[in-house]
Formats: C-alpha cells, structure tokens, sequence
C-alpha cells in the first residue's frame, strides 16, 4: 500500500497544477508505473481538453509496456461522454490492467460506474489510497456535487486586537492592514475561485475591482449584493471588463457582462443566493464583503472555510472583525501578516 502512496501522492501534486482552470470539472492528476518507475503523468489542464489519464498515456513511449504497467488517477475515471471520451474506455483500450485509485467520484454520471466498467473489463482496481487527501484536493467538487452549494470561504484581514477597519475611512489614504505579499496572495486565492462576493457598503467604501490584477489567472465572477442598487454606475464594478452580478430586490435590465438578479430581502438571502449559485453551476464562492456581510454568512453556518488575515497593529477604535469559532489548519507568515486558515468545527 506504501508503494500505491507514493504514486498517488504524485497524482495530487501534478492534479493541483490545474487549480483555477479545470472548472465546472475536477483536479485530476495521473501517472503510469512500470518497474516501480513512471513513465508517463499528466494533469487536466482546462474543461473540455484532454483528462489527467489521457496525457498520461499519450505521454508513454513505448505503447507495448501499458498491458504491464500501472495506471495511478486521483479520482476515479470518468465512464460517461462529456466534451471529451471516457478515460475508463482509454484505459481498457489500452490494455491497461492494473488501476489504484484515489477516491470515488460524487458526479452522478461518474459515481462507481467508471470503477464497474474496468472491473467488468477485467481489471484489477485498487480504491481508497490516500482517499481523505483526494476528497480535500477537490473540496469545492465534491461540497458542490454532495452538499448542493457552492465551497465558501470566508475572507478578512484584522489587526491584533480585532478591528478589520477604521471607524472613518479616507479614500485618498486608505488603511491597509494587509501587506504587499499578502495582497498578492489574496489575488492568487481570487484566481482559484470561481467566484467573489462583496456587499453595498463595501462597494461603496473601497470601489474595488475584485480582478486578479496583481496574479496572472482568470478574475473570477464578481457578485455584489446591493438590494436597492444605490452603487454608482462609473464604479468599477461596472466596468463590464469581467462578469458581474447584482444581486437587488429591483428590477434592472442586463447590459455586456453585467446582470442583475432579484431576489427576496424580506427573507434570508444567503441560502437564496446559494440556491442560485448552484444552479448557476458555481463550485466556489470567496467571500471579501464587509463585517456584515462575512457574520450573515457565520450566522447561518453558511461556511466551509475561512481565511484570516492578522497584523501586528493595534489600534484603540474601529470596527470589529467578525468572531467565527473553528479550527485552525494551517498558518503561514508573510513578514508582518500572520493568515490563519480556519475550518468548522
């Protein structure tokens, strides 16, 4: 079982390569092992190109050693047509006889039909290696697929003793808490996700732009709830340059890359905007909004992680960052910045 470790480790490490670029699909990597060596490995790359077992196989040599070797895939190949043919076909086409799999795929089309197929076709099929790490590599996949909304993830900065901002705010001389490096990083999270959520008064405070200006990667769809649509129309947020979302209790009519959806004020919109996000087949959703907006969310446990900005400051008024029981998994320091990554508890 050490050895299959060892390959599907590898499988997770090429399959994150493509976080950000595979969506509405999941992060896969695969390799191929012959005499405990790999000789041939990919990853899905973008929706609609070739899948993780694909490049791999298309990157073997010699074709004769595959009916020898072992094919390793994170997550289970796919058994039905989608833009591309099923892996589980390739596989058996190949003559390819041994397969270790990560995780079984939660996809209703997928879901052990793929793991069936191989069987039926006298493969030997080794599943669950490493099957926690495969589930948490495609967290956004499989919340989407099983839970039925978006992965969200909380996100705010705050000083030491816990003000996320000044009580008065200058737009000419803003006040960071976050550093140089931190920003950066912040637009490589955005560039991971498919979408970011804000709220009115954070519109109007910061007049963001909510792209991934200092990261290269895709700006993810940008959704503002702005109930009585009071966010000027020369914001950037209407600048039509990425998709944008309104989400109003008024009615607007759609212009280039800019919508407007209504929902119902009278109630919860949080679950409401989760339902539609969904349907809309959005896997994740990074949440930048205000204090409002982030304990909205913590109310309702509305939540599937929350990343946490600290600074060394301490400042003697402000406004108080959200309080949000959970567990932390992980810290990193960026000089002066301390982030904190939070799960439920």
């Amino acid at each position: 079982m050490k050895i299959h470790e060892k390959y599907i480790k590898r499988c997770i490490q090429l399959a994150k390569n493509g976080l950000g670029t595979t969506y509405p699909n999941p992060l896969v990597g695969s390799v191929i092992v012959y005499k405990d060596r790999i000789i041939g490995e990919g990853w899905h790359q973008k929706a609609g190109e070739a899948h993780a077992e694909v490049r791999a196989i298309h990157q073997v040599k010699d074709a004769s050693l595959l009916k020898k070797a072992t094919i390793y895939v994170s997550l289970e190949p796919c058994s039905h047509f989608g833009k591309t043919a099923p892996c589980s076909d390739l596989i058996i086409a190949n003559g390819i006889k041994k397969v270790v799999i990560g995780t079984i795929d939660p996809f209703a089309k997928v879901a052990g039909k793929g793991i069936q197929k191989l069987i039926q076709a006298g493969c030997d099929v080794v599943v669950g290696v490493l099957e926690n790490e495969c589930q948490e590599l495609n967290k956004r996949f499989f919340t989407f697929h099983q839970k039925k909304h978006p992965y969200l993830i909380l996100k705010w900065a705050q000083t030491k003793n816990g003000f996320m901002a000044p009580k008065t705010q200058n737009l000419r001389e803003p006040v960071w808490i976050s550093n140089r490096y931190n920003k950066q990083l912040v637009h490589k999270w955005r560039s991971e996700e498919q979408a970011i959520l804000i709220g009115t008064q954070t519109a109007l405070k910061d007049n963001p732009q909510l792209n991934t200006r200092l990261w290269k990667g895709k700006s993810p769809l940008r959704l503002v709830i702005d109930k009585n649509l009071s966010i000027p129309k020369d914001s950037k947020l209407y600048n039509a340059e990425v998709r944008t979302i309104f989400l109003t209790e008024k009615e607007a009519g759609d212009s280039e890359n800019i919508e407007f959806k209504t929902l119902d004020f009278s109630q919860n919109i949080i679950p409401q905007l989760c339902d539609y996000l969904y349907k809309l087949g959005v896997q994740s959703v990074i949440v930048e909004g205000g204090g409002k907006t982030l304990e909205a969310f913590i109310a309702l446990g509305y939540w599937d992680e929350a990343r946490i900005t600290q600074n060394e400051a301490e400042w003697k008024e402000g406004i108080s960052a959200p309080v949000l029981k959970g567990n932390m998994t992980k810290e990193i320091k960026l000089q002066d910045n301390l982030v904190r990554y939070y799960e439920p508890k």
